[in-house]
């Protein structure tokens, strides 16, 4: 039934991708060569901006779909080790004086082990009922904002960037796109096809992808789940540390106390519209909703307030038309 169901949603978006392909070319085709050239400045800022957010924010993305498909833990925690994450990188950098590639190695490192103390400490005990890890989840994102106030006195600060200030940006096709951000793209693909490397090709990953599919199988076959989650909400927190650091260093340049709740937000849509649990559901909802942030920020008047909203938008959209994601199945972890 299943399968039947994903070939027909297949056949559905095959159809709809020629109805909408067949559309454009008659319409690009219907406009002279000034409109053409006007359509495309303002179309192609769009792909290229939405092309760069959608691949970090898959980054983002990744881990908390990891931890929910193979743990079934909606961790809403996951914006606030966003936030940690980016302000390990600006203390490792700034006032220990590592060089960059250490500090946001070490960063990385040190907030995935903060993921495993947050799971073994308030999520494994509980870990049986969804509605309370998550209300345990958000608590302990306050609780981390609350460590960072402290720690650093409620400012505002600088993270280290993959190149100076001063390199500035190029011209791509008529696009002025800054090094930090193709850089921090690349990254994210980078990190992306090694988690999904990861998943298919080693035991690790597939114990995890046979613990997605069926917890208690996956123990009888002798996989121990306890260490199962503590690798995967490690690998989970340590993504969205690289996701912090990387929006950070080449959107922001700054980490912010109340940083936490926009990448929570953008997280959960993305995943929701994606589907729970589904890998490449959450890449492809990160480029649905980084394309419809580029088009907010760039084509609608006061565009920087309205962006945050594209993502909520798209979540309830989501919910209303196709609760359970765009690639069907609860959990598949592939």
């Amino acid at each position: 039934m299943i399968k039947l169901t994903r070939k027909r949603l297949a056949l559905i978006a095959v159809a709809a991708t020629v109805i909408v392909a067949a559309i454009l070319s008659t319409w690009w085709y219907s406009l002279g060569p000034v409109e053409r050239t006007a359509t495309l400045k303002t179309i192609w800022p769009i792909i290229v901006f939405g092309t760069l957010s959608g691949t970090i924010y898959a980054l983002l993305a990744l881990g908390m779909t990891l931890i929910y498909g193979v743990a079934e833990v909606v961790n809403m925690a996951h914006g606030a080790l966003f936030m940690f994450g980016a302000y390990m990188s600006h203390l490792f950098f700034f006032r220990l004086q590592l060089d960059m590639i250490p500090s946001i190695a070490l960063s990385v490192i040190f907030t995935g082990i903060v993921g495993v103390a947050i799971y073994l400490l308030t999520i494994h005990p509980i870990i049986t009922d969804i509605l309370a890890t998550m209300v345990t989840t958000i608590g302990v994102s306050i609780l981390i904002q609350q460590i960072i106030l402290v720690g650093f006195q409620g400012r505002m600060v600088p993270v280290p960037t993959f190149v100076p200030r001063e390199a500035g940006s190029f011209d791509f096709f008529g696009v002025t796109v800054t090094y930090s951000q193709v850089i921090a793209a690349a990254i994210s693909i980078i990190f992306i096809a090694i988690l999904w490397i990861f998943i298919a090709k080693f035991k690790i990953g597939k114990a995890m992808r046979a613990a997605a599919q069926d917890r208690e199988a996956a123990m009888l076959m002798g996989v121990n789940t306890t260490r199962l989650y503590m690798i995967t909400i490690a690998i989970s927190a340590s993504l969205a540390a690289l996701a912090g650091i990387c929006i950070s260093a080449a959107y922001t340049g700054i980490a912010t106390p109340t940083m936490w709740t926009s990448p929570l937000v953008m997280s959960f849509a993305i995943v929701i519209v994606g589907g729970l649990g589904s890998i490449k559901g959450s890449i492809v909802g990160a480029f649905i909703v980084g394309y419809a942030e580029t088009v907010v920020l760039l084509e609608f008047p006061e565009g920087g307030f309205l962006k945050g909203a594209a993502a909520l938008v798209i979540l309830v959209l989501a919910l209303l038309v196709r609760p359970r994601g765009l690639f069907g199945k609860r959990k598949e972890m592939e």
